[in-house]
């Protein structure tokens, strides 16, 4: 375990590399930080971070650089995550606010987060397996079409425009939706085809064809939106940055739907905010990732996060995914 020195040591160097981009001396460390010891303490310290794996040399008579082993340190001793200012925390709050369905809300929180943070901006859709029925609604089109919306407590919407085997007034619409509601308002997605398997015989025979039809629409909704779905933004960021791994395997890992949901990945508490550094995520080394959970207590629908090279300023970023995350729980909660 590393003592406060050199701790305070190894942080000036993040800071300074994050910074800069640029090998850190053992003077301009001396210069720019208030360490309180003299430039030759500051070297033997440097010279014990190097010997404990915390920091590395990257070329001969060049300064030091962070190795994950240090990223890993500098962030589990984080004495505090950067708090965003009030003009930031307005500024997300309103432009979430402005979004009309869940689709506005994911595609609004992707930009965000990449404007924030300037890495890639990482959402997971909430997935309706993990949803529960809030309204399903009926709405006749003509005599033999109608309309299915089915709304989710996500805020998901889902259409679907119906052809009827038969023609049905608007009174045997409204009893077919009276119905479907009072069987399936509140339930878990993944219950409904055990709901509604025997609804069609309560109801009268000549509602049972139409309501066939309509249940198995429903049904077939259901199945195609089981797969999960992520979408980014901030590719453009990815300008210039230093990966190890290579920025050709990132952008193809990118366009991988799996490979993305295993990048933010699962953990025993979907909603701590957690962090990967270049090792320790087998799915694309060299990369870091800054990921948590959306979503109301217990109700986690999904993760959120970010993705960029090891070289990234984790204080603030874990402080926008953090902070973005409450908002998106907040909207999805009140919608």
């Amino acid at each position: 375990m590393l003592d406060e020195r050199k701790l305070a040591v190894l942080r000036a160097i993040v800071e300074d590399y994050v910074s800069t981009n640029e090998p850190v001396g053992s003077k301009a460390l001396a210069e720019r930080h208030n360490l309180k010891v003299s430039p030759a303490t500051v070297r033997n310290d440097m010279a014990a971070l190097e010997e404990e794996g915390y920091i590395t040399q990257p070329h001969t008579s060049a300064g030091r650089v962070p190795t994950d082993k240090g990223y890993r340190l500098f962030v589990d001793r984080l004495s505090q995550i950067k708090p965003l200012s009030a003009a930031e925390r307005r500024a997300i709050e309103t432009f979430l606010a402005g979004a009309v369905d869940l689709d506005d809300v994911v595609t609004r929180t992707v930009r965000l987060l990449a404007q924030l943070t300037r890495q890639v901006a990482v959402v997971q859709y909430p997935t309706l397996t993990r949803s529960t029925v809030r309204h399903v609604e009926l709405v006749p089109l003509n005599e033999r079409r109608v309309m299915l919306v089915l709304i989710t407590n996500t805020g998901r919407v889902e259409q679907r425009v119906i052809e009827l085997p038969e023609e049905v007034d608007d009174t045997r619409i409204a009893h077919l939706r009276a119905v479907l509601n009072a069987s399936l308002d509140g339930c878990g997605l993944s219950s409904v085809p055990e709901l509604v398997a025997d609804l069609p015989e309560r109801l009268p025979a000549e509602d049972r064809p139409s309501a066939f039809t309509i249940l198995s629409v429903l049904l077939e909704t259901l199945v195609e939106r089981h797969d999960e779905k992520i979408v980014f933004a901030g590719a453009a960021n990815l300008a210039g940055a230093d990966f190890t791994t290579g920025l050709r395997d990132v952008l193809e890992a990118l366009e991988e739907q799996v490979v993305l949901m295993r990048l933010l990945g699962e953990t025993d508490t979907p909603s701590a905010l957690t962090v990967r550094i270049g090792s320790e995520n087998p799915y694309l080394r060299g990369t870091s990732i800054v990921a948590t959970g959306y979503g109301s207590g217990d109700n986690q629908l999904a993760r959120l996060g970010v993705l960029g090279p090891t070289r990234m300023d984790y204080p603030v970023t874990m402080g926008a995914v953090r902070a973005v995350a409450r908002y998106v729980s907040q909207i999805l909660a009140a919608s």
